[in-house]
């Protein structure tokens, strides 16, 4: 077994990454609304036609607030809704052009990030990009 010294450990630094990574990216509650409006786009796109209880299940949130979060999805003409042709009292979603090149835009975030980036030297880069490698081999 493996030993650390205290601030090596997993759990200090799991701790320095999580303070590290909030500040590095902007977690106001404009970027939370963004993340939130992705992930229920992203949801329906991979699920479509998708259901309110399917969207609700993937975004791990009740069916009333999905469905309001879904009603302004659809006066923003990002997702319609259609008669489900399989049960024809349920509705389908399904994204719109609109909805479909609003996920295909990178976040407001990732901009915010890559302008934090540009900051740094190159072999201050090479060394982040190996971060993200070992850390990316660990999902």
């Amino acid at each position: 077994m493996q030993q650390f010294t205290s601030s090596h450990t997993p759990a200090a630094l799991a701790t320095r990454f999580t303070t590290v990574v909030h500040k590095w990216v902007a977690d106001g509650a404009a970027e939370r609304a963004e993340a939130a409006r992705r992930k229920l786009l992203t949801a329906i796109a991979e699920r479509e036609p998708a259901t309110l209880n399917e969207v609700a299940a993937a975004v791990e949130r009740g069916a009333p607030a999905v469905s309001r979060s879904v009603d302004t999805l659809v006066r923003a003409g990002l997702v319609e809704r259609q008669p489900d042709p399989k049960h024809r009292r349920r509705l389908a979603l399904r994204l719109t052009i609109g909805g479909r090149d609003e996920l295909k835009r990178s976040p407001a975030s990732n901009q915010m990030l890559r302008t934090k980036l540009e900051r740094l030297a190159h072999s201050e880069l090479r060394a982040v990009e190996r971060a993200i490698e070992i850390l990316e081999r660990g999902l």
